[in-house]
């Protein structure tokens, strides 16, 4: 516990924190306020009556790209002195899953180009509005795909973060939440594509990541207030 530097901690927990609130708002708001899995049409009309939301949702998550590599860099900082190779593992993961999400916000930028250019932007249901809202909803969907693949580096990047919790002190309660969370990520990913019928039990997994997640926020958070009022009594 000693060996966490009281600072780079409180950096982690602060760059974790921004990490969940901007992905929870870009992906489980927006996006399926714009998104309409069974209509093209809709999507369109949705992108196109909503520029300013759209906009938005692609904001968020090229935040959250910048977020996520930050976080996975700064988590190598924190626990590298623990174990170097686990941090590393953990750092490499994590930035594979951020370009994974690049890409995801690529294809939302694309699909709102492609939904506002001329002459698209009139009724969604005439002319060359057929054809653009297929692209559309394909950009979208290929958009979701790469969040889908994503949860096998998510589920990578966490089994090394539990390891290092187990490792430097933590709870260990903590590190195994985040050890048995990653690995419902990674067996969800493949459920998705393998045994879609099984896909909404599959769903239920990574849940328990979650909650080793804002644990392991507060942990680091706490960890940091601690040093600094011990420090301040020593004073």
């Amino acid at each position: 516990m000693n060996s966490l530097h009281p600072r780079t901690a409180r950096t982690t927990g602060l760059l974790y924190l921004a990490m969940a609130l901007v992905a929870i708002p870009g992906f489980l708001v927006i996006r399926p306020m714009l998104f309409d899995p069974d209509s093209p049409a809709s999507t369109l009309a949705h992108i196109v009556e909503n520029e300013a939301l759209a906009r938005l949702g692609i904001g968020l998550e090229l935040t959250l790209v910048v977020v996520q590599a930050l976080v996975a860099l700064w988590f190598y900082r924190l626990f590298r002195g623990v174990d170097a190779f686990a941090a590393g593992s953990l750092a490499a993961f994590g930035l594979v899953n951020a370009v994974a999400i690049l890409a995801s916000a690529a294809c939302l930028g694309a699909a709102l180009d492609t939904a506002l250019a001329p002459p698209f932007t009139g009724d969604a249901a005439g002319g060359g509005a057929g054809g653009a809202a297929g692209s559309v909803q394909l950009l979208w969907v290929l958009s979701g795909s790469f969040w889908d693949v994503a949860t096998l580096f998510f589920g990578l990047w966490l089994i090394p973060m539990g390891v290092l919790a187990l490792r430097s002190g933590m709870p260990r309660a903590l590190g195994w939440i985040l050890v048995a969370g990653g690995v419902g990520y990674i067996v969800s990913g493949f459920v998705t594509y393998l045994a879609p019928a099984a896909a909404p039990a599959a769903e239920l997994l990574p849940y328990l990541a979650t909650v080793g997640e804002f644990w392991m926020i507060g942990w680091l958070l706490w960890h940091a207030l601690r040093a600094a009022r011990v420090g301040a009594r020593l004073s």
